[in-house]
């Protein structure tokens, strides 16, 4: 998938970590064989390469991951899409980079979301209606994978476990035993700048920072805006927590595409997501989180506005 995987475990014995570490390999590696869009040979590359009109019917697994990557679109108003291939294509995301032109980029977004590809969230089956349209995994893929490896820790002999998928944790453990992640300032991201002590949850961060290409000396971040086809503005960042880490992947992108204030209402209104919104500006920072952050925040971001009207913003938008 493109980035890396490490993993700690806790067991009962040498062997027995061993060999959930070794399961936690085998499973991502498994979805990798289905969701990879740079494999000839997976299920996901058929689906893209389908010809154009003909239903497609995606195996059980891959059906069910593309219906809730479909929801997620849903729910977000379109915020979070994996259906901005072409939209990819267009700024060369996957190569030196480009800015498209005006007749390029309406050409990529009229071949982006539910026009270009349909998926039936009822029957699985999925279509593709225009030549340019592909499925971009990268959105949810992490979280699939590392949902699929979670389940293969589920055991007595493993304690406490932690995978770190390019970024984005699944904390394995006890509310006793946590384990304690650090959020990076989302310019300086060698600087932590808050603490979060997790257990049983995925921990998913999406900023513009390190992950971007650079034309004429203009930087342009990686997270596309579906809804206009342009990459979002680099504001900040959002970390999201969850206890699924699909949810986690999708809407820590669909967040940070809604930006700082947007984001923050429509997390307010979804409490079984738990949100830290990290905006820099003008040299300073601000933070701001949902009422759910607060039981896994131990070391809270300094911000530049008052944490009393921090707060008291967060209340209004849970009244």
């Amino acid at each position: 998938m493109g980035t890396r995987l490490g993993v700690v475990v806790e067991a009962a014995s040498a062997p027995e970590a061993r060999k959930a570490s070794e399961n936690v390999i085998r499973e991502v590696e498994r979805l990798e064989r289905i969701l990879s869009t740079w494999d000839p040979l997976s299920e996901m590359h058929a689906i893209n390469t389908g010809e154009v009109g003909r239903p497609i019917a995606p195996g059980a697994e891959l059906a069910f991951l593309l219906a809730e990557a479909e929801r997620y679109s849903r729910i977000s108003g379109a915020a979070f899409d994996a259906r901005i291939g072409a939209l990819v294509d267009a700024w060369d995301l996957r190569g030196a980079g480009v800015v498209p032109g005006a007749g390029a980029l309406l050409g990529a977004r009229k071949a982006t979301g539910p026009r270009s590809i349909s998926v039936d969230e009822r029957t699985g089956m999925v279509t593709r209606h225009m030549a340019a349209a592909w499925i971009d995994t990268g959105g949810f893929g992490k979280g699939a994978a590392l949902r699929a490896a979670a389940d293969r820790l589920d055991s007595a002999s493993v304690d406490r476990a932690l995978i770190n998928f390019g970024g984005q944790l699944w904390a394995h453990g006890r509310a006793d035993k946590p384990w304690s992640v650090y959020v990076a300032h989302p310019r300086q991201r060698q600087r932590p700048v808050a603490r979060l002590d997790v257990h049983g949850v995925s921990v998913a961060t999406s900023g513009a920072s390190e992950r971007f290409i650079e034309i004429d000396g203009v930087r342009w971040g990686h997270i596309l805006d579906p809804r206009t086809g342009r990459p979002s503005p680099a504001w900040g960042s959002v970390t999201v927590v969850s206890a699924d880490p699909l949810e986690a992947d999708a809407l820590a992108t669909a967040l940070y595409v809604m930006g700082p204030k947007a984001g923050m209402a429509w997390a307010a209104g979804h409490p079984q997501l738990d949100a830290l919104f990290l905006e820099a500006g003008d040299g300073a920072l601000t933070a701001s989180w949902t009422r759910g952050m607060e039981q896994w925040l131990i070391d809270r971001p300094v911000s530049s506005t008052p944490h009393s009207q921090t707060q008291k913003e967060q209340d209004a938008n849970h009244r």
